[in-house]
């Protein structure tokens, strides 16, 4: 089949710049998509954070001018990598006055007043690229608002221009709940024209809605699971745009993530203090006695471990959890969190470890190692998330014979099967309802049935470490819908 260009704009890629999956989808999808046979190139901002000479970043020759409507031109500089194990080329996008900065969008939980400016210049900045580069796409994949501009440009500025006349697009939402809401100023700097503020359009609540407006445009758009697909089309997930999204239907899709089992394997994980298999699960009560050890907990190979990685915010379900702990403290259990979030939570798992202390133990921040120890240590792993668009860390624990206790909600619900004592089928627990009682009661479950039923918890962790959800076959879904959208868009050639 015919190699297709694509060109891949994301805000955030592993391993330059994370702040969630967004990330690691940025990172991993363009080396599946190169071994498929395609020209794959990703754009990223050049935040400070993203060290030149570690990554040996170089500098394209001569600048990049980027019409920023009544801004006027801005200049920005343009280095050139290749992401790590692969020969897929990066580039970033550099301007001190929008990216020279701490964080990625924001700083101390506040967002950045110019975030309109920064990512619309970023998403012109990747059109002018392209130009520099000589490049013409068959595809331009954004990612969530921060690129949603890129659909909108290339129906309206650049919808005459040769370099982008076949160039179909791609939005993928990994997360709803961000949109790119903005004051209505920014129509200026975005350039298309105030006749594209309007409701069906860019326009709400008298501000400008970026994800709103490439939901409209682009020529496809995807959620990260197919779970999630269904349930961005209703009000309780839907974030105000449901409808929009639910009128859309005829062009959403969704495409579960894969992971990387080269970094995420009991096999060959470097962070751990022994390796395993399924064959010989002994190196895994090592990583439980040494994680208990890590935690000052009890170290007790009987008692049923369990571990939480992840942001303490409302999505992750945090509130349901605390209002589960003091039932959940009652059980023969030890659970260990890793975490960093909203301060009330930091603050009431803080105090939790000095009243329970032989029973709960957290490590308030983030630590990559610690994520690696906690997945291969555990027994199970909790994710009482009230929506997940796809989730990343389940897929690690079936790897690892951690059994999943999830909320059955978007990518948990499509990835974890639920446990049929009776066929002696699944990969973990799911609850369906959010409440404190649906949690407590699915954890009881668990561990009733590591404590009644060893067989059946063994024949669990079997079934999930026989589980693949790999990039390759995420790639095979994305190759067969870009394809989908040149031919949708060479027919639309055609009839004009």
């Amino acid at each position: 089949m015919d190699k297709l260009n694509i060109l891949l704009a994301a805000s955030e890629v592993v391993p330059y710049a994370k702040s969630g999956g967004l990330a690691d989808v940025s990172g991993a999808l363009p080396k599946a998509l190169r071994a498929l046979g395609h020209d794959v190139r990703v754009v990223m901002p050049r935040y400070y954070i993203v060290d030149k000479e570690k990554y040996g970043l170089k500098a394209l020759e001569g600048s990049l001018g980027v019409p920023m409507g009544s801004m006027g031109k801005a200049w920005a500089g343009v280095y050139e990598g290749v992401l790590p194990g692969s020969d897929v080329p990066i580039y970033f996008i550099e301007h001190e006055g929008f990216f020279g900065r701490k964080g990625l969008y924001d700083e101390d939980g506040k967002g950045y007043d110019d975030n309109d400016n920064r990512f619309i210049f970023f998403s012109k900045a990747v059109m002018q690229l392209a130009k520099k580069l000589h490049f013409k796409p068959d595809v331009i994949h954004a990612n969530d608002w921060h690129t949603a501009a890129i659909p909108i440009l290339l129906n309206t500025i650049y919808a005459f221009d040769p370099d982008f006349e076949y160039t179909g697009s791609l939005l993928t939402i990994h997360n709803l709940q961000h949109q790119g809401k903005f004051y209505k100023g920014a129509m200026d700097v975005l350039g298309v024209g105030w006749e594209h503020f309007k409701a069906d359009e860019l326009e709400e609540f008298d501000g400008i809605n970026l994800l709103k407006g490439g939901i409209v445009h682009a020529d496809a758009i995807n959620a990260v699971s197919q779970k999630y697909a269904q349930e961005i089309r209703t009000p309780e997930f839907g974030w105000g745009l449901d409808r929009l999204i639910d009128a859309k239907a005829y062009k959403l899709y969704g495409i579960l993530n894969g992971i990387d089992y080269e970094e995420w394997s009991p096999t060959v994980d470097t962070f751990i203090p022994a390796t395993f298999d399924l064959d010989d699960l002994s190196g895994k009560a090592l990583c439980k006695t040494a994680l208990q050890k890590e935690f000052d907990l009890p170290q007790q190979n009987e008692v049923p471990l369990i571990g939480l990685v992840g942001r303490l915010v409302e999505q992750k379900g945090i509130t349901l959890l605390s209002a589960a702990m003091e039932e959940l403290m009652k059980l023969d259990i030890q659970i260990v969190l890793l975490g960093t979030g909203e301060k009330w939570a930091e603050h009431f798992f803080s105090e939790l470890t000095s009243k329970y202390p032989e029973k709960f133990a957290c490590y308030i921040g983030y630590r990559n190692d610690l994520a690696h120890k906690i997945e291969a240590g555990s027994d199970m792993f909790l994710m009482p998330s009230l929506f997940e668009p796809c989730g990343l860390n389940q897929i690690y624990s079936l790897r690892y014979g951690t059994l999943p206790i999830v909320h059955a909600t978007g990518g948990l619900d499509d990835t974890i099967e639920n446990y049929d004592s009776v066929h002696q089928s699944g990969t973990g627990f799911k609850f369906y309802n959010a409440t404190p009682e649906a949690l407590i009661g699915t954890v009881q479950w668990a561990v009733d049935t590591w404590y009644q039923d060893k067989s059946g918890f063994k024949q669990l962790q079997h079934n999930a470490m026989l589980k693949r959800f790999n990039w390759e076959e995420a790639a095979h879904g994305y190759e067969d819908l870009y394809r989908h959208i040149i031919q949708g868009r060479l027919k639309n050639k055609e009839h004009k």
